[in-house]
C-alpha cells in the first residue's frame, strides 16, 4: 500500500478558470450581515472580513460599498 498525501494545487495565475466569485460573494454577504447582528466592533465577525478581502478584488470591495452606501446592492443583506 503506497502511503500518499493529498495536497492541492497552489493557486497559479496563469489559469483563471478557478472561479472564486460566489465564494467571494458569500463571504462578503456573511461579514455584512454578521456585523448588523452583532455591532461593527463584534470579533466573531472579524473572520468573515478576512474571507473577504482575501478571495474578492478591491474593485469589487469598493463598487459593493458604494452600492450598499446607495441601497442599491444586489444581495440579501
Amino acid at each position: 500500500m503506497l502511503d500518499m498525501q493529498l495536497e492541492t494545487a497552489p493557486a497559479d495565475f496563469r489559469f483563471p478558470t478557478t472561479n472564486q466569485t460566489r465564494h467571494c460573494f458569500t463571504r462578503y454577504i456573511e461579514y455584512h450581515r454578521c456585523v448588523a447582528a452583532k455591532g461593527e466592533d463584534a470579533s466573531e465577525c472579524d473572520k468573515f472580513a478576512k474571507f473577504y478581502r482575501a478571495l474578492c478584488p478591491g474593485e469589487w470591495i469598493d463598487r459593493w460599498n458604494e452600492q450598499r452606501e446607495n441601497g442599491t446592492f444586489p444581495g440579501p443583506l
